[in-house]
């Protein structure tokens, strides 16, 4: 479950439009700003994480030795528009990663291309072998998992900021990563969205062992519940990792859920309720400490006036790990308690 990555990293992020589907690419430059030194884009990009724009050969005269693929589009395929410039990269000398669906080794052009030139497809979206079937058994130690109301919308983000802030609370905690950007943050995990559905539950369990009672796994989620799509990857996760403890992760002002404009994105007491529901099936006590928002598109005013509403109305703690301050300081201290 351990991946060990040539660093530091050029982001690739084709021409991509939408943020939400460049969450890798951002995830890095936020989480492991260290590693990464520049971004490449195509024609027709409008989305950019702020890095420096540095061609294959100007990232690799800089240090750099990987270029990542920073974008996961729906359906985790490799368009034939991003060919040419893998092929650049891998002439300039960077190795590539990818946590796509689709393997950059199953291109026979990428391939031919490695072996040519002496470079490396490294491929993240790879879970371990002989994964178990879940048995549903109660193990030591205690969980937190962030739960969504629909995708790309601060689950992994949340995590994270939250096992720091146990970190430095004095509590040991974990970041477990369950999709490919948080593998990429922190060395290892397991892709939940690419095993066989049967073994998904079994994954989770894999990835949580008994720990010391005292001991936090903070699990990054993935999709949501009521996703149209992604519930089964959502649901699985929610069996196998039996939380005590969930937050749940939702962004106002989002009302249709991303890439399913048909569908509108559930209420967090839906969330909330329908967690209960389904998790106390593996986890009998689990209980939700609050509510993570993602205020990144509102002003500071505004986002703690919702803070103040939302944990009103749900009763609950309310905050935005980015923000952190007093209304994230008192989830951290609802999901100790």
């Amino acid at each position: 479950m351990n991946v060990l990555l040539p660093q530091p990293y050029l982001l690739f992020l084709g021409e991509t439009t939408e943020p939400g589907y460049a969450k890798t690419a951002f995830g890095l430059r936020d989480w492991s700003p260290q590693r990464c030194l520049g971004e490449f884009s195509l024609p027709g990009a409008t989305v950019s994480t702020g890095l420096p724009f540095l061609t294959p050969v100007q990232a690799r005269n800089a240090g750099a030795r990987a270029m990542v693929i920073g974008v996961a589009n729906a359906g985790g395929f490799i368009p034939q528009t991003w060919i040419g410039a893998l092929l650049e990269a891998m002439q300039a000398g960077l190795d590539l990663v990818g946590g796509m669906h689709a393997r950059l080794r199953d291109i026979p052009v990428l391939r031919d291309a490695a072996m040519q030139y002496g470079r490396r497809l490294i491929d993240v979206r790879e879970p371990p072998a002989k994964i178990p079937v879940a048995s549903g058994r109660r193990r030591t130690g205690r969980r937190l998992l962030t739960v969504g109301t629909d995708c790309a919308l601060g689950k992994k983000y949340t995590a994270l900021a939250l096992a720091r802030a146990f970190q430095a609370h004095g509590e040991a905690a974990t970041f477990r990563a369950t999709g490919q950007t948080g593998i990429l943050i922190a060395g290892g995990g397991i892709p939940m969205d690419a095993v066989v559905a049967d073994f998904a539950a079994g994954a989770a369990e894999l990835l949580t062992p008994d720990a010391d009672p005292t001991h936090w796994d903070v699990i990054e989620g993935q999709g949501s519940l009521l996703h149209p799509a992604y519930a089964g990857v959502s649901l699985a996760l929610l069996h196998g990792s039996q939380p005590d403890v969930f937050v749940v992760c939702h962004e106002p002002g989002r009302d249709r859920v991303l890439g399913h404009p048909d569908f509108a994105v559930p209420d967090v007491l839906d969330v909330i309720d329908l967690t209960i529901r389904l998790g106390s099936r593996t986890s009998p006590h689990i209980r939700c400490a609050g509510v993570s928002l993602n205020t990144a598109k509102m002003d500071t005013g505004a986002a703690l006036r919702l803070f103040d509403r939302e944990s009103e109305r749900l009763g609950m703690p309310v905050g935005d790990p980015m923000r952190g301050g007093k209304a994230f300081e008192r989830l951290v201290k609802a999901c100790l308690a």
